[in-house]
């Protein structure tokens, strides 16, 4: 079968791709080796029937966001593409009974923060005030090739509208941990966990360097804009971009294993499929994949050069995380506060010296005592997740080891997740009904996927992380996934990678399809 382009993955940045290539004339496959389309991005009834559950990402804000949804949002809509907005964010719970939210009402956030400090509420409007302008520089930069004559031109403009100070007041602030930052601006510590939470969900811990940004921007863009869900389900988002990508020409097979990139004279040519069929790419072999799904396995290592095929075999994937779906008859009645149940987000962690040795002990193979849990409540905000009047529970755990060395908490002995994952998720039930005590109650099924089940169900999440390789400075913006290779092109003609291993990384902003898709489809 002949084909200008085909794209190994169907994930949300492989799909953009394919999109923009269809788009632009292109003939385009899209090759999946699940039998559904959508990567980490998927939507599936894991308990009971009638009760959706995202087995991965919940919150859609970067792809509602995002320039790919910006340049297709007609389209997308059109292929039935619906959002559900939430004002209400997210928001943390504390031993002592008390608790922070994050409302896209300002007086109302701060409101809520005066009750721990008046001088950090004060901040907290002056900074998402400050946000208003200072936005879309860092959006830009986040949503440009690195490196590029466009980042220079972005950076230029920065300087010139913002000023050198704030330039590097920025540089400052990517290069600072989350502690850092929040020590600089902030003195109550729940208003610090409260941000701080959002490192976790990469594998930022309060101490790493490089893991201010991310709680700044999921902060103060859920004070400023709110957050968005998909209706029903995540998947929302890829159910309209394969529709999108079929009514454009573009084709989508499910359940179909690639074993091998075909190569002629350093030229990628398409791909072997494990029955047999071969789907040839005059133009692009596009991998959503992560680097070592692809280097050693589709491509051998001895058809690049050496040094560039030793970077990839240390690329660095961050800790695992254990994904827990419940099925409720009613919501949790948090201790804190009735209020927490309107949040998206309820995070448990609960404070910053938590959020460090849950980290400490993960990365030293351990089961954390107390884990890091982070409580999606999509159906309250969009009902049409769970029956009437029932619910469902989204829990994340970050973070946690991919291989057990041992347990901190001393009470599980499996050093394995087969063994070991009921116990954990009874961990995990127990610290949340010290916050909500009906929530034993409620719990008509659940579903529990491991670390270990993750990496079975998605290659990419190696070891469970859910974000396909480490953020940290050494391995993000032009280091992603290595240095001199951040531009998608791989050292194979015709061969390129995009995903969440790639800049920008982690989550649904589509940024590495939007970028790669538009770099060809300019061609």
């Amino acid at each position: 079968m002949q084909y200008d382009a085909v794209v190994i993955g169907a994930g949300h940045n492989g799909l953009a791709s394919a999109i923009h290539l269809a788009k632009a004339g292109w003939k385009v496959a899209v090759v999946e080796s699940a039998s559904q389309a959508g990567g980490a991005v998927k939507t599936v009834e894991a308990t009971l029937p009638g009760f959706r559950h995202d087995l991965g990402a919940m919150n859609l804000s970067l792809f509602a966001g995002s320039a790919f949804f910006r340049e297709f949002q007609s389209d997308l809509l059109a292929h039935g593409l619906e959002f559900v907005p939430a004002t209400r964010t997210f928001s943390s719970v504390f031993p002592d009974g008390g608790w922070l939210g994050v409302d896209q009402d300002i007086d109302k956030t701060v409101a809520s923060i005066s009750v721990f400090s008046e001088p950090d509420a004060a901040r907290w409007r002056e900074m998402a005030t400050e946000f208003g302008s200072d936005a879309p520089h860092i959006f830009s930069i986040l949503g440009t090739p690195m490196p590029s004559w466009a980042l220079l031109k972005v950076l230029y403009q920065a300087w010139r509208t913002k000023g050198r100070t704030w330039c590097l007041d920025t540089l400052r602030l990517i290069l600072s941990s989350p502690r850092e930052f929040l020590d600089e601006h902030f003195e109550s510590k729940e208003v610090k966990a409260l941000m701080a939470a959002w490192g976790m969900h990469l594998d930022f811990a309060p101490d790493v360097a490089g893991g201010a940004l991310f709680p700044y921007l999921e902060s103060m863009a859920s004070q400023s804009f709110g957050m968005v869900l998909g209706k029903g389900g995540a998947a929302t988002i890829v159910r309209s971009m394969t529709s999108f990508l079929e009514s454009l020409g573009g084709e989508i097979h499910l359940s179909a294993t690639v074993i091998q990139v075909n190569l002629e004279a350093n030229v990628a040519t398409g791909v072997k499929l494990a029955d047999g069929r071969v789907f040839n790419a005059k133009r692009a072999v596009i991998a959503n994949l992560a680097p070592q799904a692809l280097f050693g396995r589709l491509v051998p290592n001895a058809a690049v050069p050496s040094g560039f095929s030793r970077r990839i075999r240390s690329f660095k994937y961050g800790p695992g995380t254990m994904m827990i779906h419940l099925a409720l008859s009613d919501l949790p009645e948090w201790r804190a506060s009735s209020a927490l149940k309107t949040f998206a987000y309820v995070h448990v962690a609960p404070y910053l010296s938590d959020m460090a040795q849950a980290y400490n002990d993960a990365m030293n193979g351990l089961l954390p005592a107390s884990p890091v849990i982070v409580v999606g409540q999509p159906s309250a905000i969009d009902p049409s997740r769970a029956p009437d009047s029932q619910h469902v529970l989204w829990l994340q755990v970050r973070v946690l080891p991919g291989k057990i060395r041992g347990d901190a908490g001393g009470t599980i002995s499996a050093m394995d997740w087969a063994g070991a994952k009921e116990a954990y998720a009874d961990r995990v039930i127990e610290k949340l009904t010290s916050y909500a005590p009906n929530l034993p109650g409620t719990i008509l099924d659940r579903a529990i996927y491991s670390p270990t089940d993750l990496e079975q169900d998605n290659p990419n999440l190696v070891g469970g992380d859910n974000l396909a390789g480490s953020h940290h400075l050494r391995q993000n913006f032009l280091f992603r996934p290595v240095l001199g290779w951040s531009r998608y092109r791989m050292p194979i003609e015709h061969l390129y990678m995009v995903g969440a291993s790639t800049w920008p990384g982690a989550g649904t902003g589509a940024g590495s399809g939007q970028l790669l898709g538009k770099m060809l489809s300019q061609k």
